[in-house]
C-alpha cells in the first residue's frame, strides 16, 4: 500500500494569516474611522476586509497547490516503481511503450507491461486488470513484481504464467483478508473472487524466434514492411482468475520476428475506444498509417497510435489504454530473412492450427 503522510503546517506558513487577521481585529477596534457610520467610511472598512478576506484565499490556494505539487510527485515516483520505464533497447530489440489511464490525474492504471532481457531471450508480459485507475494499481505491482522474477528464474514460458498465476491468487486472498476479514479466501459471493487480469506472455528468442502464451488478451499486430497483420488467429486460453491453468500448457510457436520488422502489443482499450457516435477506433488502419512510409520508428509508431486515439475520443477516453512497440534492430540477423528454415513450420503454428481453448465472451 502506498501511504502519503500529510505534512503539519509549519510555523511559517500560521504567521500569514496570523497577521491578515490580527489586521482586521486592530482596525476594527482600534482605528477611530471604522466606528464611524458615514458612508466613506463604511466604504473603507469593506475595503480593508475585503482585501484582508482576499490574502486570506490567495495563502490558502497557494499552500494547497504547494501540497498537491508534493503529492504528484511522490505518486509518479511510486508509480514509476510499478510501472518503470522500458529501456531504448534490450539485447537488440528497439523498445518503445506508452500507457494512458481513464483516471484524470493517474500515470498509471489497469493496463501492465514489462521486458526484460533474460539468458532465455527477451521475453515481455502484456495485460490487462479488470476495471482500471488506481483502483487496479496493487494487481498491477503483484504481477508485475512476479514476472520480473520468473523471467530470469524459469527457463520454461509455461513455469513463468504459472506463477503469474500464483502472483496473483495470493495477491487476492490477501486483499480479501484486508478488505472484509469476515469473508474466507474461497468465497464466491465476494467481490474479490470476480476479478481477473488477462495476459499475454511474448519471448524472442537469439534468433528472432517469437513464443507466445495468450490468456485472454488481444494478440499483437506484426508490421513486416508497409503490410499490418495479426501475429496469430489462434484461440487464447480463458484469463488468469476465474479459472485454473489447464494440467499441460501448450506455448505457441509464432515464427520469427526479423530483422527491420516490429510487434505492437496493446490492451483491449485502444481497440475499443469510441467517438462521439459510437464507432471504434481501428487501430490497424492507424498502424498503416504509420508504417507508409518506411522504415519506421517504435516512437513514430506510438505517436501515431495516440495522435488518432486521442483524435477520435476527442481527449475522453473510458479505458486505460496501453501500447508496446518491439522492433527488431539486429537480432538474429545473421540467419537468411525470407525462406529461412523452420519460419513456414512457426507461421503455419501462428495460424491458426495450435489446440483452441475456451473463453469469456466478455472481459468486462
Amino acid at each position: 500500500m502506498i501511504r502519503i503522510k500529510a505534512r503539519a503546517p509549519t510555523g511559517r506558513v500560521a504567521v500569514l494569516p496570523t497577521v491578515w487577521g490580527a489586521v482586521a481585529v486592530g482596525y476594527k477596534f482600534g482605528c477611530p474611522l471604522a466606528q464611524q457610520n458615514g458612508l466613506g467610511a463604511r466604504i473603507v472598512t469593506s475595503a480593508v476586509f475585503f482585501a484582508v478576506g482576499t490574502g486570506l484565499i490567495v495563502h490558502v490556494r497557494r499552500s494547497l497547490l504547494r501540497e498537491l505539487r508534493l503529492a504528484r510527485r511522490a505518486a509518479n515516483a511510486a508509480q514509476d516503481v510499478v510501472l518503470r520505464p522500458l529501456p531504448p533497447r534490450l539485447d537488440g530489440i528497439d523498445v518503445a511503450a506508452a500507457q494512458l489511464s481513464a483516471d484524470r490525474g493517474a500515470s498509471v492504471g489497469g493496463d501492465l507491461y514489462e521486458a526484460v532481457a533474460t539468458e532465455h531471450g527477451v521475453r515481455v508480459v502484456m495485460g490487462d486488470v479488470r476495471g482500471h485507475g488506481l483502483a487496479a494499481l496493487g494487481t498491477v505491482a503483484a504481477l508485475l513484481g512476479s514476472f520480473r522474477e520468473a523471467a530470469h528464474d524459469e527457463p520454461d514460458l509455461d513455469r513463468v504464467l504459472r506463477r503469474l498465476d500464483r502472483a496473483l491468487a495470493r495477491h487476492l486472498r490477501e486483499r480479501a483478508r484486508a478488505e472484509h476479514p469476515a469473508h474466507g479466501p474461497r468465497d464466491l459471493d465476494h467481490p474479490v473472487a470476480e476479478e481477473f487480469v488477462t495476459v499475454l506472455l511474448l519471448e524472442i528468442g537469439g534468433d528472432g524466434g517469437l513464443r507466445a502464451l495468450n490468456c485472454g488478451h488481444p494478440w499483437p499486430y506484426a508490421l513486416r514492411g508497409t503490410r499490418v497483420e495479426q501475429l496469430t488467429g489462434a484461440d487464447p486460453l480463458p484469463p488468469l482468475g476465474p479459472f485454473p491453468l489447464p494440467a499441460e500448457l501448450e506455448v505457441l510457436p509464432c515464427g520469427r520476428l526479423r530483422p527491420g520488422e516490429s510487434l505492437v502489443l496493446f490492451t483491449d482499450g485502444a481497440e475499443e475506444a469510441r467517438d462521439g457516435r459510437g464507432r471504434f477506433f481501428s487501430l490497424p488502419e492507424a498502424l498503416r498509417g504509420a508504417v507508409r512510409d518506411h522504415p519506421v520508428s517504435p516512437q513514430k509508431v506510438l505517436r501515431t497510435v495516440f495522435t488518432g486515439l486521442l483524435r477520435h475520443t476527442l481527449g475522453r477516453t473510458t479505458d486505460d489504454v496501453a501500447v508496446l512497440v518491439l522492433r527488431n534492430g539486429r537480432r538474429g540477423a545473421g540467419r537468411d530473412s525470407p525462406g529461412a528454415r523452420g519460419d513456414d513450420v512457426g507461421d503455419a503454428a501462428c495460424a491458426g492450427t495450435a489446440p483452441t481453448h475456451p473463453q469469456p465472451t466478455t472481459y468486462r
